[in-house]
Parts: structure tokens; C-alpha cells; sequence
């Protein structure tokens, strides 16, 4: 494998940086105004000359989480292992068509039967100790499939560990070293990290523990690619494969982040990393002490984000809060009267600012407790309270695969209209159905489609073409330019602010 290496120019670019640093002693800088005049700029006094205290007070409690564990793999009828088997190939690919030559003849190939077999791995990853009795902190994705789990300490010691629990959702989990006390252990920050606050990463990259790198909080509430969480801390400092679950501490040595992904082209460090903050992994970690799982509160809603084209039809003054696509039947929100088309903005006195914002606030909430909603309807607030239920993981989980229904048949009768959109009597079950659209309108700019159907326009249920006419003659009378749209596509229902302004 090539190295890249570092010019001789980048190393004289950092030894200049770190003299001009040291020159100044960490209390001043010059800058450039606006008129490119020098101008004295005080820094933070807070600037670490060395890292190496901190450093020496925290390693001892981060530990290399080392697993064995089982799973499947593809053999030959022969028993052989089934080495051609790349499930990421497309369909189409000649490379899946040669491979697939040594299937089982039924869409895996025409060769020997191809059978599930259990084939055992290792893998490791990095964990670190908040008590002195041995329990400690990883990655669920570090300790998923494993059959067995050790630690090995900073100084070399190596011990057997137990699962406690796990939490899929925050990919964190809890785990416990058997027959230790008195051991080296770290504590939770309780104030929140800055963007720029200084940091430290300590993990087993590759399999080389202890390692310690160190960089700046770079971003706060990042929401990640199949994360439910939504509120990442993204760090620079150097975190690779092996670092999962390790700690990124502040400079008072608490921890304020568990890492868990990276953004990365190449599966390499690039300077972008994400950590749990240390406020999420606290309550999470606590649940499962007490009790091996998580519990959620539930409100029961599909929700989606507020657009301000839905601002708009809905008179909100800014894009904020999360809409209500539909109650869940029998849920708490439906019993507390909380309708589809309502938005809420505010849960307990705290702010919603979108959809995940929503659905993090009411998971941290203890089931059965009640709940403050504050709800925008009919171009004025309302509070309800809510009692929330226990979210059902599994339950939620096969809900979400289940979106998936007939495709729509177009029946006669079309009716042109006036925002360019072609509609016919819905011969499955309620609202009225896109046949046509023209593809320069405003319509299909904001995602409607052939297909669709339109349940509501301004709140108001749609039957009939004419009604979905009438409603949005009733938004131009009123004086305003966006109407409310409740459609619903493959199942799955969704609002959209159709501006009635071509130019918009």
C-alpha cells in the first residue's frame, strides 16, 4: 500500500504556525479588518500548551474492547466457503452474472446449492470505564454478534466482560468487567460542548490502542445518514476504524462525547467525525444499568419538516416546528385531540425546530408522564396535554416496511386544473387522484407527481376535482398565495405548500 507522505513544504507550513502560536503566547493575534488594516484580536487564554496532563489522567480508564462472535456466510453445497458473494453488486452486473454462476441455480446461479453457514470473527473496538466496580462504556455495532467481549487495559491487564444492554437507536451500549474494583474511571461532562471548545480523542484505531489525538469541536446537532439520534457532535480530531465507542474528552478531563461514525471516501480519517454527546449517552447509559433496555416515551404521529412554503398556507411566521401527517390511532396524541395538518412547536416549554427534533424531545421523556404540547391550528397556538405511552421499538420498525401499497389506477374523468395538474376520482378509497401534471408547473416542482393522491386542500377533505378547484379559489379569495396540500403516496402521507403564484 503507498504512503502518502507529507512535502516538505506542509511540515515548514505547521512548524511556522506553531512559532507564530508561541510567539504570541496564546493571548493575541493580528488580523486584517475590513480595510486590511492589522488589527489586535484577543484569544482565548485557554489555549493548552500541552495536552500531556490531561492525557495521563484519563488513559488509564479507556479500554480496547476486543469480541469474538458468529455470523452467517454463503457456502458451496461441498461445504466449501462461498468466496464470490458480493451482495452490493447491482443486479445487472456482469461481475454479479459471473459470480452468480457458482450459486444454487434459483437467482443465486445455476452451480451446487449454495447453504447458510456460521463462521466465527474478531473484531475490536474501544470502550471506556465510568466506575470503579467495572462498568463501561462502547458502540452497540462494536459489541453486536458477540459471543464473547474483553477488555485490555491501558497498562496491558486483560479481562473477561459481560453485556449489560444495548441501544440500537443511539448505537450505544454497556458492558461489565468481571471480577475488578477500584479501577481508574471517567465521569460525563455536565455542561455541553462549544463549537471550538478543545478536545481530545483516546481509542484502539486499527488495533492500536491508547492512542490520543486532538482537535476542536467542529459542529453541534448534525443529523447523519440511518442515525435516529440527530444530534451529533462533529469533532476534527483524528478518528479511525477501532476508535468506535472510545471517548473524546474536554480539557477538564470529562468525557463529552462517545465516538461512533466518520465521514470518510475511503475509510480513513479526513477530519470529520461524529460523537454521541455526552448528554444523550448519560441517560441512555443509565437505563440500561438500571434496567438492561431503554424505554421511550411514544406520542404517536407521523410528522415531516416544516417548509416555508407550509409556513406560509398555514400563516406560521417562520419554518419551524414538526406537521402532523397523521395521529396514530388510539395513540396519546389522537386522545388528546391533536389532529393531521396540526403543527407543534413547543413540547414542555422547549422549542421544536423540525421533525427530529420532535422525535428526540419525546423519546427522552419517561412513559406515562404528561406532556405540555403546544400546537398551531387555524393561524393561532393551542396547548394540550398529552400523556405519552411507551414507544414500541419492534412495533415501529415493521410499521416502517410496511409502506408499501397497489399502485394507483387512474379512472375517467379528468379535470384540468387551474395549477396544472390533471385530476380523477380515486377509485380506491378517498381524495381525488393525479393522472397528469405538467412538468414546468409549480406543482411538480414542489415533488407532486403522477400518482398521488390529494386527500385535503386548506384543510378542507377532497372528494371530487371540484372540490379540490373550490378550495384553492377559496385561498386566492382570502388574499393569501399558498395553499396547504395533504397528499398521500404509496401509503405514506406527506403536506406540501403549493404556492398558487406561477412565479414562485
Amino acid at each position: 500500500m503507498r504512503k502518502n507522505k507529507i512535502s516538505p513544504a506542509r511540515r515548514w507550513i505547521g512548524a511556522s504556525m506553531i512559532a507564530v502560536l508561541a510567539a504570541t503566547g496564546g493571548a493575541s493575534a493580528l488580523a486584517l479588518s475590513s480595510h486590511g488594516a492589522a488589527a489586535q484580536v484577543t484569544a482565548a487564554p485557554s489555549i493548552p500548551s500541552s495536552f500531556a496532563d490531561l492525557v495521563e489522567a484519563v488513559k488509564p480508564s479507556v479500554v480496547s474492547v476486543n469480541v469474538q462472535g458468529s455470523e452467517k456466510v454463503s457456502t458451496m453445497g461441498n461445504g466449501r466457503d462461498f468466496y464470490f458473494n458480493f451482495p452490493d453488486l447491482p443486479p445487472n452486473s456482469p461481475f454479479r452474472r459471473f459470480f452468480d454462476q457458482f450459486g444454487d441455480g434459483s437467482g443465486n446461479g445455476n452451480g451446487n446449492q449454495q447453504r447458510q453457514q456460521v463462521r466465527k470473527f474478531q473484531a475490536a473496538g474501544s470502550g471506556f470505564i465510568i466506575s470503579a466496580d467495572g462498568y463501561a462504556v462502547t458502540n452497540n455495532h462494536v459489541v453486536e454478534n458477540a459471543d464473547k467481549l474483553s477488555v485490555t487495559m491501558d497498562n496491558g491487564d486483560e479481562h473477561t466482560a459481560k453485556l449489560i444492554g444495548t441501544d440500537p437507536r443511539t448505537d450505544l451500549a454497556l458492558i461489565k468487567i468481571d471480577g475488578v474494583s477500584n479501577l481508574p474511571f471517567v465521569e460525563f461532562a455536565d455542561k455541553e460542548a462549544r463549537i471550538g471548545d478543545w478536545v481530545v480523542a483516546v481509542g484502539n484505531p486499527f488495533g492500536l490502542g491508547g492512542t490520543v489525538t486532538a482537535g476542536i469541536v467542529s459542529a453541534r446537532g448534525r443529523d447523519i445518514s440511518g442515525s435516529q439520534t440527530g444530534d451529533f457532535l462533529q469533532i476534527d480530531a483524528a478518528v479511525n476504524r477501532g476508535n468506535s465507542g472510545g471517548p473524546t474528552f474536554n480539557l477538564d478531563g470529562k468525557v463529552v462525547g462517545v465516538n461512533t461514525a466518520i465521514f470518510s471516501p475511503n475509510g480513513g480519517n479526513v477530519g470529520i467525525a461524529f460523537d454521541i454527546p455526552a448528554s444523550i449517552a448519560k441517560q441512555i447509559i443509565t437505563d440500561l444499568k438500571e434496567n438492561g433496555h431503554v424505554t421511550r416515551g411514544f406520542l404517536g404521529v407521523s410528522i415531516q419538516d416544516v417548509t416555508k412554503d407550509i409556513a406560509d398556507s398555514v400563516g406560521l411566521p417562520t419554518a419551524r416546528g414538526a406537521l402532523v401527517t397523521e395521529p396514530t390511532a388510539d395513540s396519546p396524541a389522537a386522545k388528546a385531540g391533536i389532529k393531521s395538518g396540526d403543527v407543534i412547536v413547543e413540547v414542555d416549554g422547549e422549542a421544536i425546530d423540525n421533525a427530529l427534533a420532535l422525535s428526540r424531545i419525546i423519546a427522552s421523556k419517561a412513559p406515562g408522564s404528561s406532556v405540555n404540547v403546544v400546537i398551531w391550528r387555524n393561524g393561532q397556538k393551542q396547548t394540550v396535554e398529552v400523556k405519552l405511552d411507551t414507544l414500541d421499538e419492534a412495533k415501529m420498525a415493521a410499521n416502517d416496511q410496511q409502506q408499501q401499497s397497489q399502485p394507483q389506477q387512474a379512472t375517467p374523468g379528468p379535470f384540468q386544473s387551474s395549477v396544472g395538474i390533471v385530476l380523477v376520482p380515486n377509485s380506491d378509497g378517498p381524495g381525488v387522484l393525479i393522472q397528469d401534471i405538467d412538468p414546468n408547473s409549480v406543482a411538480a416542482s414542489k415533488g407532486l407527481a403522477v400518482g398521488d393522491v390529494i386527500l385535503e386542500a386548506d384543510n378542507k377533505t377532497i372528494s371530487s376535482p371540484s372540490d379540490f378547484e373550490t378550495a384553492i379559489t377559496g385561498v386566492k379569495d382570502s388574499g393569501r398565495s399558498t395553499v396547504l396540500i395533504k397528499a398521500s403516496r404509496n401509503g405514506s402521507v406527506r403536506f406540501v405548500g403549493l404556492p398558487l403564484n406561477n412565479d414562485q
